[in-house]
């Protein structure tokens, strides 16, 4: 991919809390260091994890309820108000918790839903963790991860013209207009949105949480496989590092920065 190359945030989303909805965004800030304001703030500890709440360290993703293994999860429907910091719970269309997540009482309401709903796959008392200023990432790094609408469709076209929801990826940011798989020889490279710059750091490695459909909440494709047997490798997206502040939307334009001379 040529710096000439562009492509358009097509979509924008966080994920508060680890494992439920997608919660989409028109613009954001982003930050030196940081990833989008609470994306991935909280997670529910699936037995003890060990994590020290006033130093909150990286831990693997299978300490946490989960989409690669908990494909339930799906079948809810959150939302987070950053206000109230209260988390509302939906079951087809009903309110099944609601509880402000930084309090107590808040916390022992979402737990108590999960405790006696998720029962099967629990390891343990179910416990809502606050990352304050850490995020739950798959990753240890603080990064936005980026998904090309292209190599989904490309997807698409592997499984033999199965409809592949975007949003199984969980992606921050959904990108137009770079062909398909170019992403991945962004690594090194820095893009540029308006004043924000976001260095690509890493290839996504992707796990069996993307087989699962975010609407029905079937397990119902197997993307990693495939896209070894197409491809050679499970890679689908990159993970990118914020290093100038800026704000981002949707519509806005990815510019791949050519280096500067020196």
């Amino acid at each position: 991919m040529t710096a000439s190359q562009t492509a358009e945030i097509a979509g924008l989303y966080r994920y508060p809390i680890k494992g439920l909805t997608p919660e989409s965004l028109p613009r954001a800030p982003l930050r030196i260091g940081q990833t989008l304001p609470a994306d991935r703030r909280y997670a529910i500890e699936n037995g003890p994890s060990g994590l020290d709440p006033e130093a909150p360290a990286w831990k693997p993703k299978i300490q946490f309820l989960m989409l690669a293994r908990n494909e339930r999860l799906a079948s809810l429907d959150s939302r987070f108000e950053d206000a109230t910091n209260r988390l509302t719970i939906r079951k087809d269309g009903q309110i099944v918790a609601s509880g402000d997540l930084e309090t107590a009482a808040g916390r022992t309401a979402i737990e108590d839903y999960f405790a006696e709903n998720f029962q099967p796959e629990l390891k343990g008392p179910p416990k809502v963790l606050s990352g304050r200023d850490h995020s739950f990432s798959d990753v240890a790094r603080k990064v936005v991860s980026i998904i090309n609408l292209d190599s989904v469709r490309a997807i698409e076209t592997m499984l033999g013209g199965a409809a592949v929801n975007p949003l199984r990826f969980r992606a921050n940011l959904y990108a137009k207009g770079w062909p398909a798989w170019s992403e991945l020889d962004l690594v090194g490279e820095t893009l540029a949105i308006g004043e924000a710059r976001l260095k690509v750091v890493k290839r996504i490695v992707r796990c069996p949480a993307v087989n699962v459909d975010p609407e029905t909440a079937q397990r119902d494709l197997e993307i990693p496989p495939t896209l070894s047997r197409n491809l050679g490798h499970m890679d689908c997206g990159i993970y990118a590092e914020v290093i100038a502040d800026g704000e981002i939307g949707v519509g806005d334009a990815i510019a791949v920065e050519a280096p500067k001379l020196v």
